[in-house]
């Protein structure tokens, strides 16, 4: 059964054109009613009963969701056209827009891998007695408690139990803590007067689900704040305090963690014969939860808060985000673009935002401006990994502009750098962050732009986040010629060898991540294909004659795609055999510089064995009296005959 648009427009308060929305959306649509959520609840009851409905408010979610279990129905889906539309300076125009974001809403989207998290309530509080006692004292009916006391505080209770030491090390998060201790005391209840303690014991372990930090000093983990599980206060703010042990007290049970990226280790760039090469992910993440593993990377999910930054600068897709992927993020973007031109309108603009800048948009609309009617807002979960790739793919929608709205808690390290990339290929004036913290300075930077004329035939660039960019680029620069020149560190570019110093020992070949440099097993040739260059510079660390140079750069044309010779040479005959071997220059400057002077090759024949191929060498060298082979001689084999002649003899 197809589902039904459920239209109202708030007390009169936004005009909605019904008409245009459903022949833009290919979708049924409800006459515009004025109060769904109040008088004519019985209205929005009966239409919800015959089927599928997406309800065009976001503000009374509540009161449709709790309508539809009244009914016993599946909960509705929603879309807000009154804040992000309806409520514009321009309203009147924002039919487009709503069309646009009601198909959006309309679109199916996938489910975020996940993995079960389980917490048994087992809890270690950290810090001064003074507070640390009490805390434990409210929480020990509800968690099972332990306190590493930091002061001298003597405990009164044995409600839960009590330490004394000092925290080494504190890795895991909820459901799976482990932490390392030194001076490690333990209280030893027995006796009268004050509890005695243990002799203090270095390297003590010890495992938890919770982790309360109330020193008040550096954090035991990165990024604290994203990390599951551990909670830290301030001990002198009573209401802090009374917040974290509110929160404590719900860690207890099975929660679902999202696995947020997924790693394709075979294609990670991270290190070759222990050359390191990529280091992008692990410079970039916040938590700490990429560490190396070898050749590649390995996550840890319980610790990775899904900012999405290192899928972002991955230069090889080994790193994809999956909340969304980037698949579904290219279908939303591409349902706003078409089903805004096909509503009548003709340069949108892209504004990427998370909960803050919705936040934002709203307080803007019911008090202010409201977006302009081209501006077309797109809420992500996390914006930190909105890459170059994502943004041109936008543009080649047939975007005229994106720009992405930053919260204040915005990791936007990375998002400088994609930004810097994607401006490189598509242009200044075409790609923006926005930093403005007041909804009305947001606003007027979007009325008070100049976007440039968007694409005249969009494309639908597909693939991993490499091709996408590819293909997005190709349709924004139709008349490039030369190569496009890039940022340092871009994952896109060339390599530009020295012939002059190079040798062809191939090491470069033998330790490229992606197959970019080539041998070739006919003739001494170094071979190069563009496009699957990484420029993670391992080929440059590794080049003994430091012959190897980066040059990020991004090349369209069709070259970019086959392969191209970097340097050759004549390659060396046999002197016993004839057969090609090594290269032709190489063999001679040894031979110039060892023969008659290295003491291994101080005799014309030793000299001579340079200058044959493997084969024949081996069987030059058997023939020698040294042969460094030969065994020794074998021992006759005895007979019977030599037995009768022994005795013939005697």
């Amino acid at each position: 059964m197809s589902t039904k648009i459920l239209l109202c427009d708030c007390a009169g308060s936004q005009s909605i054109d019904a008409e245009k929305l459903a022949s833009a959306c290919d979708v049924a649509c409800s006459k515009v009613h004025t109060a769904l959520c109040t008088r004519e609840i019985e209205v929005a009851a009966a239409l919800m009963q015959e089927g599928d409905t997406l309800i065009a408010c976001g503000q009374e979610q509540d009161v449709f969701r709790a309508l539809a279990e009244e009914l016993e129905l599946d909960a509705p889906g929603f879309v807000d056209l009154r804040d992000r539309a309806g409520w514009s300076e321009q309203g009147k125009d924002a039919a487009p827009k709503m069309a646009a974001l009601a198909a959006e809403a309309l679109l199916p989207q996938p489910i975020t891998p996940s993995m079960d998290v389980f917490s048994e309530g087992t809890c270690f509080i950290i810090g001064p007695g003074a507070v640390a006692f009490d805390v434990a004292e409210r929480l020990a009916t509800a968690l099972a408690v332990t306190v590493l006391v930091t002061d001298d505080s003597e405990p009164m209770s044995r409600a839960y139990d009590v330490v004394r030491g000092r925290i080494k090390s504190l890795n895991g998060a909820l459901g799976g803590f482990t932490l390392s201790m030194d001076a490690l005391q333990q209280l030893e209840p027995g006796g009268r007067g004050a509890f005695a303690w243990s002799e203090p014991r270095d390297k003590a372990k010890s495992s938890c689900d919770i982790v309360l930090d109330l020193t008040g000093g550096t954090p035991f983990v990165q990024a604290p704040a994203k990390r599951e599980g551990y909670l830290s206060a301030d001990p002198k703010d009573a209401v802090a305090v009374e917040r974290m042990m509110f929160d404590a007290a719900q860690l207890v049970g099975t929660f679902e963690k999202p696995l947020y990226v997924r790693v394709e280790e075979s294609l990670c760039a991270h290190s070759r014969a222990e050359q390191v090469g990529c280091t992008n992910c692990l410079d970039i993440c916040p938590t700490g939860a990429i560490t190396p593993a070898g050749e590649h990377v390995a996550i840890d999910p319980m610790i990775c808060a899904g900012c999405g930054a290192c899928a972002a600068l991955c230069p090889s897709t080994a790193i994809t985000y999956e909340d969304p992927p980037v698949s579904a993020l290219l279908s939303r973007m591409h349902i706003l673009a078409r089903t805004y031109r096909r509503a009548g309108g003709q340069a949108p603009r892209l504004l990427v935002h998370d909960s803050h800048g919705a936040e934002m948009i709203r307080l803007a609309a019911r008090f202010g401006r409201g977006l302009p009617s081209d501006v077309i807002p797109i809420e992500l979960a996390v914006i930190s990994g909105f890459g170059h790739a994502e943004m041109l793919a936008a543009l080649a929608h047939g975007f005229a502009r994106v720009d992405v709205v930053l919260a204040p808690t915005t990791e936007r390290d990375a998002l400088d750098r994609e930004l810097e990339l994607a401006q490189a290929i598509a242009g200044i004036g075409a790609l923006g962050l926005i930093d403005e913290a007041d909804p009305d300075a947001l606003c007027d930077s979007l009325y008070e732009q100049n976007a440039p004329a968007p694409l005249a035939d969009p494309v639908l660039p597909l693939g991993n986040r490499r091709q996408i960019a590819r293909l997005s680029a190709q349709a924004l620069n139709p008349q490039a010629e030369a190569p496009l020149p890039l940022p340092e560190g871009a994952p896109y570019g060339a390599v530009a060898v020295n012939t002059d110093a190079c040798t062809l020992c191939l090491s470069c070949v033998s330790l490229c991540p992606s197959g970019a440099l080539i041998d070739n097993p006919d003739k001494p040739q170094l071979n190069f294909q563009q496009d699957a260059c990484l420029q993670c510079g391992m080929c440059k660390t590794i080049c003994p004659e430091n012959a190897i140079t980066l040059v990020p750069q991004l090349d369209l044309s069709d070259a970019a795609l086959s392969q191209q010779v970097l340097n050759e040479e004549e390659p060396f005959a046999c002197v016993e055999c004839g057969a090609l071997f090594g290269v032709k220059s190489t063999v001679e400057r040894i031979m110039e510089k060892l023969s008659g002077t290295h003491p291994m090759f101080a005799t014309s024949d030793k000299a001579r064995m340079i200058q044959m191929c493997d084969n024949c060498r081996v069987n030059a060298q058997f023939q020698q009296t040294d042969n460094p082979f030969q065994s020794n001689p074998k021992p006759k084999v005895v007979t019977t005959d030599d037995y009768f002649s022994k005795r013939k003899d005697h």
